[in-house]
């Protein structure tokens, strides 16, 4: 079995009017919410042997505040080839993946993550489809996981949609 974490980046700024839309830093919420979530990942168990991240300012971002409560980082892989990709360039990168690996965690952006997580997912909780296919929010984590092998056999519908969650709903939790 192969664990796929789909997470959409952390709230980002608009305030700098000159900084590019690549350059965008997290504004006050994503820097709340990245940890969070990487918290509430590490208490649900869901680490991954890999990280995967766009190349944009805000991704990695996310990613650090995603490592503060985590034991410790696995390796990560910051890939220009991701911000700007569709969902297709995303199951074509995770199906490069090395096939002795378990777990990856994408971190990219919307409309790729949650397309390529609707993309995926061919069985799962039909009210947690639902509100993915509604709105995958920022810092928002999709997990799936498919009974394949190879990382190379990942295709449409081969995964089940273990979990939605976004930092709303880790507020209501609490």
């Amino acid at each position: 079995m192969k664990r796929i974490l789909l997470l959409r980046h952390a709230k980002s700024s608009h305030a700098e009017a000159d900084a590019s839309d690549f350059d965008r830093p997290l504004n006050h919420r994503g820097q709340a919410a990245a940890p969070r979530m990487g918290a509430y990942m590490a208490g649900a168990g869901w680490l991954p042997q890999r990280v995967l991240c766009s190349a944009a300012r805000r991704a990695r971002d996310t990613v650090e505040g995603l490592w503060r409560d985590w034991p410790e980082q696995p390796p990560a892989q910051v890939e220009s080839d991701l911000y700007g990709a569709d969902a297709g360039d995303l199951l074509e990168r995770l199906r490069r993946l090395p096939d002795d690996e378990e777990s990856v965690l994408l971190v990219g952006h919307n409309p790729a993550i949650q397309q390529a997580a609707l993309d995926l997912a061919g069985t799962g909780d039909p009210d947690l489809y639902a509100a993915m296919r509604a709105k995958f929010p920022t810092a928002a984590l999709a997990v799936l996981d498919a009974e394949v092998g190879r990382w190379g056999d990942l295709g449409p519908g081969c995964a089940t949609l273990t979990a939605f969650v976004g930092p709303r709903d880790l507020e209501a939790g609490d």
